[in-house]
């Protein structure tokens, strides 16, 4: 175990572990990929107050603790927490599947706990796996960032490919044919992202980044992710799919804010305290009561379901008993039932 002074702030811990890549993840249920992910990390450079990895890793602290990690009194959340040696790892894990295996055509999500692109430094890890995987897979890789700088991913992998190194012969598919790239955010107000996206960049400078990355012919993806309680639901809709530009879009997922952990205790707080005092008290409403939280997903799908087309959206929605039989009806409209 290492630490490093600081990164966006927060005080670095470098842990070993066993895996970088997941070759069995559930996030396939999620459609973002067919079951393999990767994550360099354990603990974000940002703090969004909806964040499900501090609830997902109370079970690994005393391990964290026993590695080196000393937490401030805000726990998971005011570290970050890094994988020792993390590129390797990943080479060593791919290198281990049967050549079949990384040959099918397969998609792999990063990252299901820390940003990709949070900073530069971060930005050249997620390099450096991305050309372990172009290099040994046939796999297409899908990354998702609350950052601006995924450009800078694309243009590094590009730059390499044109160097002609790792991608083998003549006929070897471009990076910019096997990466997808996806901006998430939840809203297109800079100052009310601030309040519960912690430490992330404006989203008006992910929208630019966004922009950059489909006008100069890179795949992308939508994440419209987790939206609040909205005044006009189709109003947002239409602004949200207006501005990501869905129709240059493979597909484009949108969620609700949903209770993990202290998730709607937080969201509730930081909207408070950034002054967003009648967008907390509609937090508070549907976090309160079962059913208005179930109608505040059910506005949101179907305001999105009103503005993008069915094969593109994938509408995340966890489903109890009682609300299954309504969300059925929606899957052909784009609904992902969880």
């Amino acid at each position: 175990m290492s630490e490093r002074l600081t990164m966006n702030g927060k005080p670095v811990f470098t842990v070993p572990a066993k895996t970088v890549v997941n070759f069995d993840s559930r996030f396939d249920k999620k459609l973002l990929c067919d079951g393999i992910t990767f994550t360099a990390g354990n603990a974000c450079v940002y703090d969004c107050a909806f964040c499900y990895v501090d609830d997902m890793q109370r079970k690994a602290r005393e391990w964290h603790e026993k590695n080196g990690v000393t937490y401030p009194p805000e726990g998971h959340s005011g570290v970050v927490i890094r994988i020792t040696n993390a590129v390797q790892l990943a080479r060593k894990q791919i290198l281990s599947k049967p050549i079949e295996f990384r040959m099918a055509k397969k998609v792999i999500y990063a990252s299901p706990k820390v940003d990709v692109a949070g900073n530069m430094e971060l930005v050249r890890e997620t390099v450096e796996i991305c050309k372990v995987v172009l290099e040994l897979t046939n796999w297409d890789i899908r990354l998702l960032s609350k950052s601006n700088l995924l450009p800078k991913i694309a243009q590094s992998l590009e730059d390499w490919s044109a160097m002609g190194v790792g991608l083998g012969d003549d006929d070897a598919v471009m990076p910019s044919e096997r990466v997808i790239y996806g901006v998430s955010t939840g809203t297109l107000n800079d100052k009310l992202a601030a309040a519960f996206e912690g430490g992330t960049p404006k989203v008006s400078k992910r929208i630019e980044s966004l922009y950059w990355l489909q006008n100069n012919g890179f795949r992308t993806f939508g994440m419209i992710c987790p939206s609040l309680p909205q005044d006009d639901y189709l109003a947002f809709a239409r602004q949200m799919a207006s501005a990501l530009r869905v129709d240059k879009m493979e597909h484009v997922w949108a969620e609700v804010i949903n209770a993990r952990g202290e998730s709607f205790t937080k969201t509730h707080k930081a909207l408070l305290d950034a002054g967003f005092e009648h967008e907390a008290q509609m937090f508070k409403e549907i976090s309160e009561i079962k059913w208005k939280w179930e109608g505040y997903a059910n506005d949101t799908f179907l305001a999105h379901k009103a503005f993008i087309p069915p094969e593109k959206l994938r509408f995340l929605q966890y489903v109890t008993k009682e609300t299954e039989p309504f969300w059925k009806k929606q899957t052909q409209f784009g609904a992902v039932m969880l």
